[in-house]
């Protein structure tokens, strides 16, 4: 890999396609907050607010406060010899009240402060969760609940729920509260507790006081039953199916990428962070930045119940729950090939101390039979000539858990330029406790599926919606919308009837780039319109969507109101820091009057401007008997592919890995 003289590689991805470089200073201004940091933050903050007993602080959200675009480019270019400040922004609990700190770490002290008192709250802790589903256990109507339904007490696990928001109508009671609805379920004999709820009970809790202030025990329906819900392969009864033969992945002389330090960021609401991803041009013989930075900025998963304990269930999983807070330790050679290589994540718990989430992100080179490029030439008179290109692409992988749903997430960086991202669902799906034991007995909408006895799968959508901060050769950007429309032959000029021919339209304004997809074929081209190749085409990038999913829900619906990120596949802005959040900064009980919706209604100039493209990848989850007692991965994503970036095949000279053979 080449690289400028005053350039140190910390992360390279990709035998001279991607990487990701910094000068050779003490840090990397994009870095994740470390443990050390995340410790004097908390010296900082409770040192300005002191705990008593009548002086509550928790930290709800402890992320890096990056440094501006401009002064981060500078720094890589070394433009400028001194580090840029290194800073946090914290979101804290004080009394009550929420509260936006900008601790500076090299000052030793809050740079900012303010108190926010619009809709909506912070993310949820664990601690939240955690000391709200244990009130249960002390709470008399419960545990008298759940001895008249003959259950064991000690068998109950509880869960916490956001609660969403439904109208002006709640505005003057309890909604004002930052409150969760607890619901249980039933183990006693399985671990796979999300196929036996307790249906008819819920609880809510005001978080801030941490105590029950509401109780129902509206119906008892029969637990579903225990039997064939097990999924731990040391808990089931044979018979198994024939193991297959051995299959390993050998790297004799040891991976073709290295890493030095930490350059995959982690947030504990975005979770993995892909920042300063840049092509090296082996012609150009220099690097090209392609992607500033891409994370998942929110996920929505709405069901469609409309039963009283569900009909609630609209969940913004990265803003209520953390996308990075319910990160997984991933298991060496099950989430994780033999030649991946393994790396930490770090966040901030509710007292401000560091936690460590061991095994966080994995990094392999990913090879299965698959081909980069081939041809067979047999057209020439007594002789044949093939060729072919194995390709090996790198994976970075992370797994988030949301309670019963399991989601397996890949950046793959292949050696064409091409960014794969793909999320794969897989866990539990949620099922409602029903009196049905067979589908000809049901005599009513059931929203879902009888999966089981007395297990209703519910009908469910999950939504993600990605933050790319696409520099494609520069900051400076423009989008193409490049629809493919059919011509009629109407002269002689050919017998043909018909060709389809491509009208290019570049948008001008946020409201011409928003996009539902699937009505018409077309090209999404992200272009520098100030470079071109020297055949005088613009340099781009396109957004290649594997599948398209849109909402269903109407509009005045108040969950969609506030999920309205997701009326379109692809929305394109303005470079603005703060707008990170598709769903604004506070998700929990939020009422969608700052979402990525609202931002784009600015209409901001987005041509020959620093742009960001959000993509929506979206599944409608009608489930099946299969997805019972666990779901097999179900997967979805999208591509960023060179368009115009180089000027041939990137991959023409990529030689093929050394070849080794196992007996």
């Amino acid at each position: 890999m080449a690289a400028a003289p005053s350039q140190t590689i910390l992360f390279i991805i990709l035998l001279h396609i991607f990487y990701i470089f910094v000068p050779s200073h003490q840090y990397h201004p994009l870095d994740s907050l470390t443990p050390s940091e995340f410790s004097q933050i908390r010296s900082i903050v409770t040192k300005a607010y002191p705990e008593s007993s009548t002086h509550k602080l928790t930290f709800q959200y402890v992320g890096l406060e990056e440094p501006s675009k401009q002064t981060v480019i500078s720094w890589l270019k070394n433009e400028t010899t001194t580090n840029p400040p290194r800073q946090a922004f914290v979101i804290a609990r004080i009394d009550h009240q929420t509260h936006e700190l900008i601790v500076d770490l090299s000052l030793q002290e809050i740079a900012s402060k303010r108190i926010y008192s619009g809709y909506g709250y912070p993310m949820f802790t664990f601690e939240d969760q955690e000391n709200a589903d244990k009130l249960a256990f002390t709470y008399p109507p419960f545990v008298a609940s759940i001895r008249r339904r003959g259950l064991k007490l000690e068998e109950v696990v509880c869960e916490s729920f956001s609660v969403g928001w439904y109208g002006a109508e709640e505005e003057e009671g309890k909604n004002k509260k930052r409150i969760v609805k607890v619901m249980c379920y039933y183990m006693n004999g399985t671990v796979n507790l999300f196929m036996r709820p307790i249906e008819g009970i819920s609880m809510t809790v005001d978080l801030d006081e941490m105590k029950i202030i509401g109780f129902q025990d509206r119906v008892t329906v029969p637990v579903p039953k225990a039997d064939e819900t097990e999924f731990r392969e040391s808990k089931i009864k044979p018979p198994f199916r024939q193991s297959l033969k051995a299959i390993t992945v050998v790297q004799p002389d040891g991976p073709s990428f290295t890493i030095d330090g930490h350059m995959i960021s982690f947030d504990v609401r975005a979770g993995m962070i892909i920042s300063l991803a840049s092509i090296y041009d082996l012609e150009k013989q220099q690097s090209r930045r392609v992607l500033y930075k891409g994370h998942v900025s929110e996920m929505f998963v709405p069901y469609m119940d409309l039963t009283e304990e569900w009909q609630r269930r609209t969940f913004f999983d990265a803003g209520e729950y953390g996308y990075g807070l319910c990160s997984m330790t991933l298991e060496p050679l099950r989430d994780c090939p033999p030649n991946a290589v393994f790396m930490d994540a770090y966040f901030s718990k509710q007292d401000g101390m560091p936690r460590k989430i061991p095994k966080a992100f994995c990094i392999f080179e990913r090879y299965a039979g698959d081909i980069m490029w081939r041809h067979t030439e047999a057209t020439i008179p007594g002789k044949t000539v093939r060729e072919v290109r194995q390709d090996v692409s790198l994976v970075v992988r992370t797994v988030s858990t949301f309670g019963n749903y399991d989601y397996v997430n890949d950046w793959e960086f292949k050696q064409s330029g091409s960014i794969k991202v793909t999320v794969g669902l897989t866990g539990m799906v949620q099922v409602r406790g029903t009196t049905y034991t067979h589908k000809d007995h049901m005599e009513e909408d059931v929203y879902g599926t009888l999966v089981a006895e007395n297990s209703i799968a519910i009908h469910h959508d999950h939504f993600l919606t990605y933050r790319l901060d696409l520099d494609v050769d520069g900051d400076a950007n423009s989008f193409v919308r490049s629809k493919l429309r059919t011509t009629r032959v109407n002269d002689r000029r050919s017998s043909r009837k018909s060709y389809w021919t491509v009208d290019s339209k570049t948008a001008k304004t946020e409201s011409d780039a928003r996009i539902k997809l699937g009505s018409e074929p077309a090209e999404l081209l992200f272009v520098n319109p100030n470079k071109k190749t020297k055949m005088g085409n613009l340099i781009g990038y396109r957004l290649i969507p594997e599948g398209v999913t849109g909402a269903l829900l109407s509009s005045d619906d108040h969950p969609q109101i506030r999920a309205a990120f997701t009326n379109y596949n692809v929305w394109v802005t303005a470079y603005n820091k703060s707008e990170k959040w598709a769903g604004g900064l506070y998700a929990d009980q939020s009422h969608g009057d700052d979402t990525l919706a609202v931002w784009s209604n600015r209409n901001r100039s987005i041509e020959n401007k620093d742009i960001v493209l959000w993509y929506t990848l979206g599944f409608h989850h009608v489930p099946y008997q299969e997805d019972f007692p666990v779901m097999p991965t179900l997967n979805g994503g999208f591509e960023l592919r060179p368009s115009n970036f180089f000027e041939s095949n990137p991959v023409l000279k990529v030689k093929q890995p050394k070849e080794e053979y196992s007996p």
